[in-house]
């Protein structure tokens, strides 16, 4: 599975409208509403192949009414607490 995080600068006017457009996509996961530093929502997309991530970006979430700009992130590796639990485990319960 490939994850890209997308950094979306939104119309102003049209946040939430741009957002749940966004939501419906097919390949984004999960989309965020933020503050600060010029980014207005947050987008996970997650599909199955290098080619998909252009799909879903290029293809359509740059083509979504409202979307001004967009800047990709493609993760390597996740990390979650999970992950870092068992990482400093010493096996004790």
């Amino acid at each position: 599975m490939i994850t890209a995080i997308v950094l979306i600068d939104a119309s102003t006017d049209s946040i939430g409208e741009v957002a749940t457009a966004l939501a419906g996509l097919d390949g984004v996961s999960e989309v965020y509403s933020v503050a600060g530093g010029g980014t207005d929502l947050v987008a996970l997309v997650r599909v199955r192949e290098f080619d998909d991530v252009a799909e879903v970006i290029a293809g359509r979430i740059n083509k979504v009414p409202g979307v001004l700009d967009t800047q990709t992130h493609i993760a390597f590796r996740a990390y979650s607490q999970h992950d870092l639990e068992s990482a400093f485990s010493l096996g004790l319960d």
